[in-house]
């Protein structure tokens, strides 16, 4: 039962006012409100995120995009000689770091996904702070850093894309909510150019457009804020290549058939360790939804749309969960509003918990693939001389960073040549699974330079040389087996001798 009468919070329908100011020049005791409360979450963005500075990288993704990145610098074409499923906005932004900083280490870019939490965490303080108060403001922004690596480290800690479109899918709402419409445009664009599922908050955008600015000049700028930015980096990349590389060639990927009980077992797992994490949060929201009616409907529309940015695709891999966090976070401080204060304590402490729970897991687990890869690494820098180019075939591109070799072919993985995509393993991985035209693309790259190392790295996946006839045969024509490392079976070219005599 609650001990106080519920305070409604401000209809999505209405405009909500700023926090009245003192009508005379009297200053007042309190330090300003930001300059107390941005040095608070960075050092709490800084503290929860320090599994990420310990290691030379979290996952595949972030070896994909350092590969990218220098392929690049040297001189590569994105979506032609530099490709993947992915926008543009990413694999830039670690070309210039790369340039800045060098391409040794990606620590400049664990920092700069620390300030996209922080970023994020501020904007949605904003937020509740302008809607609810200053107290509101101070709880959505802790409550989000506590929850935000409440998932697998190698989903949270990664400095990869669903981390990066946060501040943008953020800062989209936080203009909506206060009318700028163009700025909410470019928000929306710079976090589908970041990735595709960032889109997925266009819809609260317009939401809060129809409730609060029915003018159609609104909707014009909003429309123009996100078709600029959008056909820009189509026409600086090619629109074609372009339009097949981030959204019409990903067909194969974006399909539920193929391990259906493999993908489901892992979208029940990821969910259950979010729930988990956000255990301070969930008794609050549901309280709230049994007693009283949260005016949030711009909100719960955010929540839903980047639940179905989660199910896109079908994969359900742990870093999708990212996107629920910051509506997540601003649900929790809406139902705390018509609470007993002595609820929101308790969200922030049991979240605090939850955190250390997660950050313990980051700073102690072992990371037994990336033992892997190092080792693999080490063996290819150890065989090649630094002109040489290497293929290796698997799901693991950050062997070439490491071992700071280039790669023989412009599809860094195996999952774009198989559509293995990073655990769907059943029916659908194969050759003619493989995106559009890239077995043709790959057999000219592979005859036009032949690499001097093939390194077998699917130690007993589906896409085994065994069940890629394509592979299988350069391997057979013109490389003899070397060594094994950890699993993984290195191949050089084989003398002409030898080659004849196999024949």
């Amino acid at each position: 039962m609650l001990t106080r009468p519920p305070i409604p919070p401000p209809s999505a329908s209405a405009p909500v006012l700023p926090c009245p100011r003192p009508a005379t020049g009297a200053r007042t005791a309190a330090p300003p409100y930001w300059r107390t409360l941005l040095p608070a979450l960075a050092l709490l963005a800084l503290l929860t995120r320090l599994p990420s500075l310990r290691r030379p990288l979290w996952n595949p993704d972030e070896g994909y995009l350092a590969v990218q990145a220098r392929m690049l610098a040297d001189g590569g074409v994105l979506y032609d000689t530099v490709v993947d499923r992915k926008p543009p906005l990413l694999p830039w932004l670690y070309e210039t770091a790369f340039a800045v900083f060098g391409d040794e280490s990606l620590l400049p870019l664990q920092l700069c996904a620390v300030a996209a939490q922080l970023l994020t965490a501020a904007l949605l303080a904003s937020v509740a702070r302008r809607r609810w108060g200053d107290a509101a403001g101070r709880t959505a922004g802790a409550l989000y850093l506590l929850i935000s690596i409440g998932l697998n480290p190698e989903d949270a800690q990664a400095a990869t894309f669903e981390v990066f479109i946060l501040p943008f899918t953020v800062a989209a709402f936080w203009c909506a909510d206060r009318g700028r419409w163009c700025g909410a445009g470019v928000a929306v664009a710079a976090a589908f150019l970041t990735k595709q599922t960032g889109g997925a908050v266009l819809a609260p955008v317009l939401w809060l457009l129809w409730q609060n600015a029915p003018a159609r000049s609104a909707l014009f700028r909003t429309a123009f804020g996100f078709c600029l930015p959008v056909l820009y980096a189509a026409l600086l990349t090619g629109p074609h290549r372009f339009l097949f590389w981030t959204v019409t060639g990903s067909g194969a990927y974006a399909t539920f058939t193929g391990s259906e009980l493999h993908v489901l077992f892992r979208g029940l797992a990821n969910t259950l360790i979010l729930a988990f994490a956000c255990a301070g949060l969930i008794p609050p929201v549901l309280r709230v939804l049994r007693v009283a009616r949260t005016g949030a409907a711009d909100l719960w529309l955010w929540f839903l749309t980047a639940a179905g940015a989660v199910i896109l695709g079908f994969h359900f891999f742990g870093h999708y969960y990212l996107q629920l966090m910051p509506p997540i976070a601003l649900l929790a401080t809406a139902a705390l509003q018509v609470l007993p204060a002595r609820r929101a304590t308790r969200a922030v402490i049991v979240s605090a918990g939850t955190c250390a729970v997660f950050l313990a897991w980051g700073l102690l687990a072992p990371r037994p693939e990336l033992a892997h890869v190092q080792k693999v690494a080490k063996a290819v820098k150890v065989r090649t001389e630094p002109q040489d180019r290497v293929l290796v075939w698997g799901i693991h591109p950050e062997a070439y960073w490491l071992a700071d070799r280039t790669p023989a072919s412009r599809y860094l993985t195996a999952g774009l040549l198989t559509n293995y995509s990073g655990g769907r393993n059943g029916p659908q991985v194969g050759e003619k699974y493989a995106m559009a035209g890239a077995w043709p693309v790959f057999r000219t790259e592979m005859a036009a330079r032949p690499p001097a190392l093939i390194v077998d790295d699917s130690r007993g996946k589906p896409f085994a040389p065994e069940r890629v006839p394509t592979l299988r045969r350069l391997l057979a024509d013109g490389y003899e087996e070397l060594t094994t490392v950890d699993g993984a079976v290195l191949y050089v070219r084989s003398s002409p001798s030898s080659s004849a005599s196999a024949r």
